[in-house]
């Protein structure tokens, strides 16, 4: 069966050709990134479709698996204002604000910090070791993320461009601060990245020169792919021409149904209370965040409809951090939940 494109739409011809060039860019972008990024091609889709859906992402994976390489390419190639914080034990809510030092002359001085430095302009944010940070500085920057503002200096500032991309290694657990479930909602994704297993592609990540030196990797990348001023009226523009049917609706209404509930459609884990297994999550604001990202993979693959498989592609990254578990099954949440979403699609008809 034949699915309606993105050029094909009668209603809007004009909308449709901006639509069209927007998505030329955003391929163009996603092959700007894999230069530097080899063997992740499914991590740079998942990037590339949180940036039109406007949505924060944090990565997670083991030490060295080239997180933060990713997040430099991204920023370089996405454009616009950039800045960096590193997460410490002794980081405070302020260090991201301002920076106190005294000056030549001895006098005490107060500049803006990384999130001011750019002022309003800001389109990219990155916060490294995430889960190194305590939960003060959580607290200011689930404020960035979920409202785009923040007060200092007598101020409100406003931030309509930011995008925060975060990493957490997953390895170590010395000083490190788990965020809070209301921050992690807020990410619009958690991103697993993994070592390659194709061979070809470890060989190239460990013999070739050019992923020796991530400075120049990151540097030889083409700047500005993507106008960062014109992605939220391309994403509002996505969402307002991506169409979803009423079997696609009912379909991940079921889907949620049975996150929320699992042993209600059978679902079944070895060594899991079903019944007590589900504290919460699955909530309106994070269903409407997986339909928000399946639009957007839909539009990336030249449709003007949502189908099964883009809800499909998107509901890990975009679900799987907000279920959340009793805590005698958080040690091992990793397999838990993978299984849960394994079962959530073989227990609910796709149409």
């Amino acid at each position: 069966m034949a699915h309606p494109s993105i050029a094909g739409l009668r209603n809007d011809p004009a909308g449709a050709a901006s639509l069209e060039r927007w998505r030329e860019q955003a391929l163009a972008f996603e092959a700007e990134v894999g230069r530097a990024v080899v063997g992740q091609p499914h991590v740079v889709r998942l990037l590339t479709i949180a940036i039109f859906a406007r949505g924060h992402v944090l990565l997670e994976g083991d030490v060295g698996v080239g997180k933060t390489t990713i997040l430099r390419a991204v920023a370089r190639a996405l454009g616009g204002p950039f800045e960096r914080i590193e997460g410490t034990v002794d980081l405070m809510p302020t260090d991201m604000l301002y920076t106190a030092f005294v000056d030549d002359a001895g006098k005490p001085r107060v500049e803006p910090g990384p999130v001011l430095h750019h002022g309003e302009n800001l389109a990219v944010f990155f916060f490294n070791e995430i889960n190194r940070a305590r939960p003060q500085v959580h607290s200011l920057l689930l404020r960035l993320m979920a409202e785009r503002s923040v007060t200092a200096f007598g101020k409100e500032w406003s931030f309509p461009h930011l995008q925060v991309f975060a990493d957490r290694n997953r390895v170590e657990k010395e000083e490190t601060f788990e965020l809070p479930a209301a921050a992690r909602d807020r990410f619009l994704m958690e991103i697993g990245v993994e070592t390659p297993t194709d061979v070809e592609t470890r060989r190239e990540l460990v013999f070739d020169p050019r992923f020796h030196d991530v400075d120049r990797l990151i540097g030889g990348l083409r700047e500005g792919v993507l106008d960062h001023r014109g992605l939220g009226e391309a994403g509002r523009a996505i969402q307002e021409t991506i169409t979803t049917s009423r079997t696609l609706e009912a379909y991940v209404l079921a889907l949620w149904d049975a996150i929320r509930a699992p042993s209600s459609v059978g679902i079944a884990i070895d060594g899991v209370d079903m019944a007590r297994l589900i504290q919460g999550g699955g909530s309106p604001r994070g269903v409407g965040a997986l339909v928000r990202a399946a639009r957007v993979r839909a539009w990336l693959e030249g449709r003007a409809m949502v189908l099964p498989e883009d809800v499909r592609a998107v509901f890990t990254p975009v679900m799987a951090h907000r279920i959340f578990l009793d805590p005698i099954y958080e040690a091992r949440r990793d397999r838990i939940v993978a299984a849960l979403c394994a079962q959530v699609f073989e227990r609910t008809p796709a149409p």
